[in-house]
């Protein structure tokens, strides 16, 4: 299986699915590094005051959130960490939706969930849960100190998960005005039956092999020809390794019974007895930073 970059437990009722989170999609843009032509060292970003134009020392940087135009509320690096949500390493489900609901603009990343720890069982029943109610399931993660709106739906044998954007980080569409001849067309239908024969004319599959970024294939042919000429520079990096738990896989049949219980308000066999909390998990181990980042663009 493909390295998984989280791991933590999907959580609805009293029911704990372990899974891994996997990348479901790769960034294949050229990525540029810059690096010093005398001495090919890693080249970084400055930290420079706009209105000088200087250098400043990392030490007198602060914080600050634009308030009004040109006035900032500063905050401490305390009260920052204090308003990260705590990390529980789990993906808390609290609403099943149709997926036609979930606007096309909400979406944003897509990830693989794959079972982990014995939590196979779980994870199919979750699945298959979500086929025959035709359902998805909303859900919220923190994933590196940031809380996220979560999709999780099927997709074949496996289970997705699907990063969407806050209601409040979309526009609506009346930021583009739309005036009356987009909305109310007055459209011919020999214009409209042309433009269908166009469509028609120019259908067809679904062919992901043909779809390729033809810059990043020359700029990497350019790449792979100098480098069989012997034109590579070594250039140092400091890889780092990440550390990471899994929930405990509880019993199925119990959870889902007190799950069901505490709904109705109707008392289960051991559901009069509180669900004891997860415990506190650590902190997943930090990555080691590159030797080199790339310089950021001024805004």
């Amino acid at each position: 299986m493909a390295r998984s970059i989280w791991k933590g437990a999907i959580s609805f009722g009293l029911v704990h699915i372990p899974v891994a989170l996997v990348s479901a999609t790769a960034s294949k843009g050229v990525d540029f590094d810059w690096l010093d032509k005398r001495s090919m060292d890693p080249v970084g970003y400055k930290r420079i005051n706009k209105a000088t134009g200087k250098e400043i020392d990392k030490d007198n940087i602060v914080k600050g959130v634009q308030f009004e135009k040109g006035r900032y509320v500063v905050l401490s690096e305390e009260e920052i960490r204090e308003a990260h949500p705590v990390s529980t390493q789990t993906i808390e489900i609290f609403s099943f939706v149709d997926s036609q609901q979930i606007p096309l603009q909400n979406i944003e990343t897509p990830y693989y969930l794959a079972p982990d720890r014995r939590g196979e069982k779980v994870y199919a029943l979750l699945r298959e849960t979500l086929v025959s109610t035709g359902k998805v399931a909303l859900a919220r993660v923190v994933l590196h100190t940031r809380q996220y709106l979560a999709a999780l739906m099927p997709l074949e044998a496996a289970l997705v998960l699907v990063k969407l954007r806050w209601p409040g980080e979309v526009r609506g569409l009346d930021i583009l005005e739309l005036g009356k001849d987009v909305a109310q067309p007055a459209l011919d239908k020999r214009e409209l039956d042309m433009a269908r024969r166009l469509v028609e004319d120019m259908s067809g599959e679904w062919s992901p092999a043909e779809y390729v970024d033809q810059f990043e294939e020359k700029i990497m042919q350019l790449v792979d020809k100098k480098a069989h000429e012997g034109k590579v520079e070594d250039v140092e990096t400091q890889p780092g390794e990440e550390h990471r738990k899994t929930a405990d896989v509880i019993d199925l049949t119990e959870l889902l019974k007190r799950s069901l219980g505490g709904k109705a308000g109707s008392k289960v066999s051991g559901a009069d007895t509180p669900a004891k909390p997860a415990a506190k998990r650590k902190p997943a181990a930090a990555k080691a930073k590159p030797a080199a980042r790339k310089p950021r663009k001024a805004s």
